[in-house]
């Protein structure tokens, strides 16, 4: 699996090149133990717990940690076992989220749900979060706490999203907040777990950690902004998955406030399952609407938060590196 490490953090502009070396190289050390975190004498078990480690992934969540440690000392052994751990609990939410979303693709492969229906999928999902639990009892019970926390807003964020906003409340608002608990919770435990095996002082740890937590709805609102815009399959999931499944999203929202009588047909289309026709036809219209533009503001928006955070922080290599992963929010999406 080692081969499977990505190597888009070394392709960004602005990163240090010793900087990126090292990362890449303790990402591969990070890969190692994921996958011997997961393997089982169980066949089923081994390959089920295996089928989304071995799709690949930005691994986003773990370079994170190793990244936030280079306010500090980067060499503690410790940071590999807590960036993999970071990782596991990203990827057993993904178990779990696919069978929510009755969702067929994972990363260009077919879910787990898809192959083995759904009670495997869960019961892998939970095997997997148990992996992650048990490297973290290693790590003291600060790691143990923060981890809490943290699995508890991303549970709160799914029922959020299963629920839906509840009366009183502007869906708008609901669905930030459900990207908050689900996405930005995790990116910004991520630093925070960087800077606490990193030694990196509480006040830059905090810094780190806020930045990653703007960081985290930028990253998001990229995701859904690609939904529409993209025009292919490269990122593992077919373009318009959340319009044909009626789910809103951040241009979906926008487009709706239009009051344009040229806009009826759209407003028509969104919030309900579609055919493929429809589909087809909603994000024709969809991609070429003002609401794409006053997206992906808000989308800046958020990275230029993280920035700001970042801003505060002394000159030198990791710095830049966490700028290079605004612009990579943004520009991705475009």
């Amino acid at each position: 699996m080692s081969g499977a490490v990505p190597s888009g953090f070394l392709a960004l502009p602005r990163v240090d090149p010793t900087l990126a070396r090292e990362v890449q190289d303790n990402l591969e050390k990070v890969e190692d133990l994921l996958r011997e975190s997961v393997a089982s004498s169980d066949p089923l078990l081994a390959e089920a717990a295996s089928h989304l480690l071995e799709a690949g992934g930005k691994r986003f969540r773990a370079t994170l940690v190793l990244l936030a440690a280079h306010f500090g000392d980067p060499t503690v052994p410790d940071l590999i076992p807590a960036a993999a751990v970071v990782e596991l609990t990203h990827v057993a939410t993904l178990y779990h989220d696919d069978v929510m979303d009755e969702a067929d693709m994972r990363r260009g492969k077919p879910s787990a749900n898809q192959r083995w229906g759904n009670s495997i999928a869960i019961l892998t999902g939970d095997y997997v979060f148990a992996k992650a639990s048990e490297m973290l009892a290693d790590l003291g019970t600060e790691a143990v706490r923060l981890q809490a926390v943290t699995f508890g807003r991303l549970v709160q964020g799914q029922i959020l999203e299963t629920s839906g906003p509840s009366e009183g409340t502007e869906p708008l608002d609901h669905y930030l907040r459900v990207i908050s608990d689900k996405t930005a919770s995790l990116i910004a435990s991520s630093a925070e777990f960087g800077g606490m095996f990193g030694k990196v002082d509480p006040e830059t740890t905090g810094t780190v950690t806020r930045a990653c937590d703007a960081l985290g709805m930028a990253f998001q609102l990229s995701d859904d902004i690609l939904d529409v815009a993209s025009e292919s399959t490269d990122s593992g999931k077919t373009p318009g998955t959340d319009l044909r499944e009626g789910v809103l999203t951040l241009p979906m929202f926008y487009a709706l406030r239009s009051d344009d009588p040229a806009d009826t047909r759209l407003r028509s289309l969104l919030g309900r399952p579609l055919s493929e026709e429809e589909a087809e036809e909603a994000l024709k219209l969809l991609r070429v609407h003002p609401a794409m533009a006053e997206a992906e503001a808000t989308l800046r928006g958020w990275a230029d938060k993280a920035r700001e955070e970042l801003a505060t922080l002394p000159e030198g290599p990791a710095r830049h590196a966490f700028e290079a992963l605004c612009d990579y929010v943004v520009e991705r999406s475009g």
